[in-house]
């Protein structure tokens, strides 16, 4: 009778269960990344509009709450320190993007003071902050 030599299998190193990992763990950081971006802003309950559907890429928010405080970014501020404030903001980055956030119970008037301030102030890129419509079927 004849024995075969015992002859031990040689390890491999299966890739496919690494790229997936890979492709978990690279789905886990986008998905976490995209939950730390903030809105500068005040939080206030934004008008609806049809071309809303994302927000721009925000460097100073000027916010007009329903209870008529005037927020530049988080910080309470009051009208006639608006403008020193954005004038200052602009002069170190003339491309700033000045978004006004206002309440929508507040009148429009309100909301076009604060964006003759940011004109004033020198702001060439201006936006009014919305919230996209929903779709009715």
């Amino acid at each position: 009778m004849k024995l075969r030599s015992f002859q031990p299998k040689k390890a491999r190193i299966e890739i496919i269960p690494m790229i997936d990992t890979i492709f978990f763990l690279l789905v886990f950081f986008m998905i976490a990344s995209l939950a730390m971006t903030t809105m500068k802003g005040m939080p206030v309950n934004l008008p609806k509009s049809a071309s809303a559907n994302d927000r721009p890429m925000v460097k100073v928010v000027l916010t007009l709450t329903p209870t008529n405080n005037y927020y530049i970014d988080k910080k309470l501020v009051g009208f006639d320190e608006i403008y020193p404030e954005l004038k200052a903001r602009l002069e170190e980055n003339p491309r700033l993007v000045v978004v006004i956030n206002c309440d929508k119970e507040q009148k429009w008037e309100r909301g076009i003071q604060l964006a003759d301030e940011a004109k004033r102030a020198g702001a060439e890129l201006l936006t009014i902050a919305t919230e996209p419509k929903t779709r009715r079927s």
